[in-house]
């Protein structure tokens, strides 16, 4: 791989296992006894295949957009080159240290408080104690939960969860920035700061893979888009070219 390339797709596949569907329930055997649709229309083994044959480059420094319909397949190419996932087929390839920012908050433990999970959440992310003690106040300002660093997590609403999740995984300034529709979390005012701090990453030299269902976003954020459907990847060029012909496809 070249040493401008940051991340590369060869050949990526993705196969999911519907699995089968379990009876077993008496409420459900009951059911199933009674009626004759049901039983004709039980569902069989099968396969989803999220990705098929999914082949494009970034280079450092370049921020590539993901458009698609919803079940197209975009936060789950997210995963697999965030090596949360492993393709079932094909080759991903990074070159620098990833900052996955996927379902902000899925690390938290919501018995803990928001203290205690700024060191869990920041452990699993791999940033020493040390180092969090050392930006412990600027994860918290960025935050701005400093009032409910000791309340459960459990309590707080969604946007003050992803309010702290982002502030943490964003702490560093890292080589990938993987990010899925975190630019809509929380009020307003913190909105305005996530783009704002996307900027300064992307400013500073972040190579970023940013799904969005927000045109205007993509617009303003990327270099160039990649447009996804039903798993297949339809187009890779220039970002309001593609914008705009992804639109008109929807709008038909």
């Amino acid at each position: 791989m070249a040493k401008d390339v940051m991340i590369k797709l060869e050949n990526v596949s993705m196969k999911f296992n519907l699995g089968i569907e379990k009876e077993f329930s008496i409420k459900q055997a009951f059911v199933n006894f009674f009626s004759f649709k049901s039983k004709k229309n039980k569902k069989k083994k099968g396969y989803f295949w999220a990705l098929s044959d999914i082949s494009f480059e970034v280079k450092r420094g370049e921020v590539i957009g993901l458009i698609g319909s919803n079940g197209a397949g975009k936060s789950t190419m997210l995963k697999v080159v965030s090596g949360v996932m492993k393709p079932t087929k094909g080759t991903v390839t990074t070159n620098g240290v990833i900052s996955p920012m996927i379902e902000l908050g899925a690390g938290f433990d919501p018995e803990l408080t928001a203290r205690e999970n700024i060191f869990l959440n920041g452990a699993i992310l791999g940033y020493s104690k040390d180092f969090l003690e050392e930006k412990f106040n600027e994860i918290v300002d960025f935050s701005e939960l400093k009032d409910f660093l000791d309340v459960p997590v459990k309590n707080f609403s969604s946007g003050m969860t992803a309010k702290l999740a982002f502030s943490i995984a964003t702490i560093v300034d890292p080589e990938i920035l993987i990010v899925d529709e975190i630019l809509s979390v929380g009020d307003i005012k913190f909105q305005e700061k996530s783009k704002n701090k996307m900027l300064e990453m992307i400013k500073g030299g972040t190579t970023v893979l940013y799904v969005s269902h927000s045109l205007d976003s993509i617009k303003q954020l990327c270099d160039k888009v990649v447009w996804i459907e039903h798993g297949k990847m339809i187009k890779m060029g220039k970002t309001k070219e593609i914008c705009d012909e992804y639109y008109k496809a929807q709008m038909r």
